[in-house]
This record gives C-alpha cells, structure tokens and sequence, in this order.
C-alpha cells in the first residue's frame, strides 16, 4: 500500500512541472483566397450647428407703388405653428387706399375711352365735311370750265369773270388738298393725345391692382408659419392684428418641416472629414434625449475665417433623414460627425 502512494505522488509531481506547450492559430480560409482587411477606425469631429428647413419662404411687408415708405396696418396674420397649403393666404394689410385708387383709376380709364370714341366720331365728321367740300369746290370747277366754252358768245367782261371764276376754283382745290391733309393730321394728333392719356391711366390702373393684390400675402409652398419678432411700441414681439409695419420689414417665415437641415463648420484642419462618405449625428440642445441621423449635404471649398480671427472654418451641410415634431428652425444643436480616419503612411 505504501509503495502505490509513492507512485501516485511521483506522477502527480511530474504532471505539474511539465511545461504547457502554446497553441498556435491555424487559417481555416482556403489556400489561394484572400483574407479580408481589418475595418478602417472611424473618426469623429464634435461642432456645433444650426437648425435650418430646405424649403424656406420669409413673408416681407409689400411695397406699395406709387406709396413711398408709408405704413400699412395688419389686418389679417396667420399665428404661429399654423400648416398651411399652397394658396393659402399667410397675412392680408388693410387694403381700403388702394381698393380706392383703384376704382378711381377705372373711372377715369372709362371716361378715356368714352373721349376716344367721341372724338373718333368727331374725326370721322370733320373727314366727311372736308370731302363734301372737296366735291363742292370740284363742282364749282367744272362749271367755271362750262362758263369758258361760251367764252365766243359772250363780251369781254363775261369772259374775264367766268376765267376768274375758273382760276378760283382751281385755286381753292389746291388749297383743300393741302389743308385736307394738315387737318387729318390735327385730328389723328388729337386722337393720339386722348390714347395716351388713356394708355397711361390703364398702367394707373394696373398698378393699383397690382398694390391691392399685393397687400394679399399667399403661401407658395406647403409648410408651417413662424412669426418674426418685429418692434411693437417699445418693445419686440410676433406681429398682431391692428399693427403698424414698414415695407420691407420681415413678418414671418415659412418653413417646411419634411425637410430640415443642419449648417455647421468645423477647423480647417479638420476639413477632411467632410466629404460624401461621412455622417452626423445630431443632438439638439433643446432636447438632449433627442438624437437624430444626418448625412452629407455640401461644403464649401474654401475655409473662411472671421473678420480679425486666424481660426478658418468650413462651412457644411447635413440632411436630417428621420423626421421629428421638436425640429424647429434656429434650434442650436451639436454635431458629432463621423468619417474614416485618415490613413496613416
């Protein structure tokens, strides 16, 4: 019994001491494949950004032909965060001026038109009165000439007066022929006088219509309205109704919320990494919890710096491809782009 212990222990002992032999990785790929290549590290640039929509509509005050920099009053405003449709009517300025102007100007254009038809009429009576005289006075001339072939029959003063009557009357035909044509000219300038008083007022016209038709703003795409701040007294806020604006003051926005953007920039050198191939992922500050997909867009060429920085930035642009009820113009976000990292030599 003792000599079997013995044994067990001197094979326990030797087990213990041999040295492990290290096992070595054999390529299970078939001879003559290639092996695939370890994946490109990704690289990752933070920035901040922008919020933006694709299609955007900014809604100015109208200016007002013919009205200088006076101020319209705001009859109508759409609130904001109202959908609308294309041709729905965004904001409406009281219109009473110019629906005046131009009723107006349609009276005056229609008492214009009156006047021309009165004297084309008058033109067309004066041309009859000069060609019925025109046929008197070839009548009287022919008679003259009658009176001449009995010149043999008559005396001597007969003959000088019916000569002298025939001279005249060729005389004053002459003289017709050339005021015929004077006085066709008159009237034809009197008519044209009329025309262009009356063309003029229809360019009045059209430009009051125009004025009406603008003080009626209407949306030229499907979106959403944001109200700008504008000044109100003495302090600024959305426009209301019964408000004072100026021509060409900012009123509202349009938006559409389908597409929205991010604009943001990075250091120039990190300008690599911009390119088809990269993405973004956006989190807005508003809502942190909120992390949206984006995808290359466009970048400038060139890197720009602020005027008296040395610190030169490229521009960019990522679509936002997932659709979200908190993406509003404006919100501030942060960017964390993604690209392959940059081989090293």
């Amino acid at each position: 019994m003792p000599r079997c212990a013995l044994f067990l222990g001197v094979i326990v002992c030797l087990a213990g001491c041999q040295k492990q032999q290290p096992v070595l990785a054999v390529s299970t790929a078939p001879a003559g494949l290639p092996v695939a290549a370890p994946s490109v590290p990704m690289r990752q640039v933070r920035a901040t950004g922008t919020i933006k929509a694709v299609r955007e509509f900014t809604v100015q005050v109208p200016q007002i032909s013919g009205q200088g920099f006076s101020q319209l009053t705001i009859v109508k405003v759409l609130p904001s965060g109202t959908a609308v449709e294309p041709g729905d009517v965004l904001a409406e300025f009281d219109r009473t001026a110019q629906l005046d102007n131009a009723r107006e100007a349609q009276a005056k254009l229609d008492d214009l038109n009156h006047q021309i038809e009165q004297r084309q009429a008058e033109n067309r009576a004066n041309e009859e009165t000069r060609s019925s005289e025109y046929r008197t006075s070839v009548a009287d001339l022919e008679k003259a000439r009658l009176q001449l072939r009995r010149n043999e029959t008559l005396s001597e003063i007969e003959r000088a007066k019916n000569e002298e009557k025939a001279a005249a009357a060729q005389l004053h035909i002459e003289s017709l022929k050339k005021s015929h044509v004077q006085r066709t000219k008159v009237d034809e300038a009197a008519l044209r006088i009329v025309e262009l008083k009356r063309d003029r007022q229809a360019v009045a016209l059209k430009r009051a219509s125009t004025n009406v038709t603008r003080l009626v703003v209407k949306a030229p795409h499907t979106g959403m309205v944001a109200l700008e701040s504008i000044w109100r007294g003495e302090s600024r806020g959305p426009a209301q109704e019964g408000d004072k604006v100026y021509p060409g003051q900012a009123l509202l926005r349009l938006f559409d919320p389908a597409e929205m953007e991010v604009h943001t920039s990075v250091g120039e050198p990190d300008g690599a990494i911009l390119g088809p191939g990269s993405h973004a992922m956006v989190r807005l500050d508003a809502y942190p919890e909120l992390i949206l997909p984006a995808k290359f867009l466009s970048a400038s060429p060139v890197a720009t710096s602020d005027l008296g920085s040395p610190i030169k930035r490229f521009a960019a642009r990522y679509l936002i491809e997932k659709h979200d009820s908190h993406l509003l113009p404006d919100l501030s976000a942060a960017v964390i782009i993604q690209g392959q990292a940059e081989k090293k030599p």
